[in-house]
């Protein structure tokens, strides 16, 4: 099987399955409340998840305890397994993306039954009975929907958007829904408020990894208006199917595992943690557990729809699945970014799973002369415009391996300088998330929110290019010198 064939999460499962060490299954009844997390963080959750947290490979819990749903995780917890599934390199599965988002394939309506209404649950309904969220730790404010993709329409254009937030199960037939700052659902339900009206929404579970990859763009490379599923259908060549909701006036992806229907309610809100007042939400990207929000909206649960036999997809912690999902577009998206502003300077670029895929980025930029100098900073300041949650970037040479640390860290060791490689912006806002963006960690912060930028210039200057050249071996094949493989 080859990653054009992939359609669905199903047959995404099927090729990972075929690939020796990628997945793994258990017919061991697992609890979804806190246990389900607690197994997968020792066999693939990876960094930021506090260790033992190896990566490893997806895996599929046959049977949930209280369900006959299964639930699988991992999906894409590691950039092999993501190059994987978009039938791409590792070190070039940003591009990959990139040649996705520059020839759109707008998603089209799929005709006859859509396989995710092959099981169709009308209100009055218990999401509780019908889906087995997890929950990740037992501080959790309940269970989370994490890989939920949530569409709604603007209440003025009819211009369609998809986005992921953190859902939470708060009863038979209600959901929060938590938006960072600037998502443009968020803005969809403040116009439809402002009117008095709901916003009707759709929430899609368990589909092609491409899909999830493509709804995590963010602007200004999808703006609003922008429809993110066009970029889904570039890696498979085919647009992605649709399915009118039987309940709302939305669509929903027809190929999901699971659909959920409802309407975002204007002015009703719910705190986060009512139903244990632990005061957290869950294990948010950062790696930190998230503060429980006091007031956030409310979706009021319509239908949920399903195909046969359903598959619950899920992210466990802050771990490196979010890294893939966050940092492979914002990859792309700055490559973007500094291709338009100075072609062929920038080589590549990789989210580091340090900063959730979100605040630190490793640019490898190429100087072709001396009036380069300086040029790798302002393809730093590009990748800030790319993406403005951005925290730190970290400028290396096109000798150094970008996704290798060992070999960032000695770029900062022999070719950084801090009084001389540092430059800080500071008052800038990033994202809400970061803990130490608060006035307590530093007297220079105003506001929660808002951060010092930073770029560390770890390039050797043009002019002493000739006192930092790397050693050169013979390029010998060692592969007589090793012994045969029976």
């Amino acid at each position: 099987m080859r990653a054009e064939d992939i359609c669905d999460l199903r047959t995404a499962l099927d090729l990972l399955a075929s690939v020796p060490g990628e997945m793994i299954r258990t017919s061991a009844p697992v609890d979804p409340h806190a246990e389900l997390a607690g197994v997968y963080r020792r066999i693939g959750a990876g960094v930021p998840v506090k260790p033992p947290a190896p990566a490893g490979p997806a895996m599929l819990f046959e049977r949930v305890k209280g369900y006959d749903v299964p639930v699988v995780a991992g999906v894409l917890g590691t950039r092999r397994r993501a190059a994987l599934l978009l039938g791409a390199e590792p070190e070039r599965v940003a591009f990959a993306l990139l040649d996705a988002l520059e020839n759109p394939l707008a998603p089209a309506l799929a005709e006859g039954t859509a396989p995710c209404q092959e099981v169709v649950h009308r209100a009055p309904l218990d999401l509780r009975r019908l889906i087995p969220a997890p929950t990740n730790t037992r501080q959790d404010a309940g269970p989370y929907l994490t890989m939920g993709l949530l569409r709604a329409r603007d209440p003025d254009t009819g211009e369609a958007d998809v986005t992921i937030h953190r859902l939470c199960v708060q009863g038979p037939d209600r959901l929060s829904v938590y938006f960072a700052p600037g998502r443009h659902i968020d803005a969809f339900r403040a116009k439809a408020e402002s009117r008095g009206l709901p916003l009707p929404v759709s929430i899609s579970i368990g589909m092609d990894p491409a899909i999830y990859l493509a709804a995590c763009f963010e602007p200004p490379a999808t703006p609003l208006g922008f429809d993110e599923l066009a970029v889904a259908g570039g890696p498979r060549r085919r647009p992605v199917r649709l399915a009118r909701c039987v309940t709302q006036p939305v669509e929903a992806v027809a190929d999901a595992e699971i659909v959920i229907e409802g309407e975002i309610l204007p002015g009703e809100r719910i705190r986060e943690d009512i139903q244990t007042n632990t005061g957290y939400s869950m294990p948010e990207f950062p790696g930190y557990m998230g503060v429980a929000q006091p007031e956030l909206p409310v979706i009021r649960v319509t239908a949920v729809t399903h195909r046969r036999r359903p598959i619950l997809q899920t992210i466990v912690g802050p771990g490196l699945e979010h890294c893939q999902l966050a940092g492979i577009p914002t990859e792309a998206s700055i490559l973007q970014m500094a291709e338009r502003s100075m072609p062929g300077r920038v080589r590549n670029v990789y989210c580091h799973p340090a900063g959730g895929g979100k605040f630190l980025a490793i640019v490898q930029f190429r100087k072709a002369g001396p009036r380069d100098e300086g040029r790798q900073r302002q393809a730093a300041l590009a990748a800030f415009a790319a993406f403005g949650e951005l925290k730190h970037v970290i400028l290396v040479d096109e000798d150094v391996d970008l996704f290798n640390t060992d070999e960032v860290l000695w770029a900062m060791t022999t070719r950084y300088q801090g009084d001389v490689s540092t430059v800080f912006i500071p008052g800038v806002r990033c994202h809400p998330l970061d803990p130490s963006q608060t006035p307590g960690f530093s007297p220079s912060i105003r506001a929660p929110g808002i951060s010092c930028k930073t770029i560390f210039d770890c390039t050797v200057p043009w002019s002493l290019r000739e006192a930092f050249r790397r050693a050169e071996f013979d390029d010998a094949d060692p592969s007589r010198f090793l012994p045969e493989r029976s």
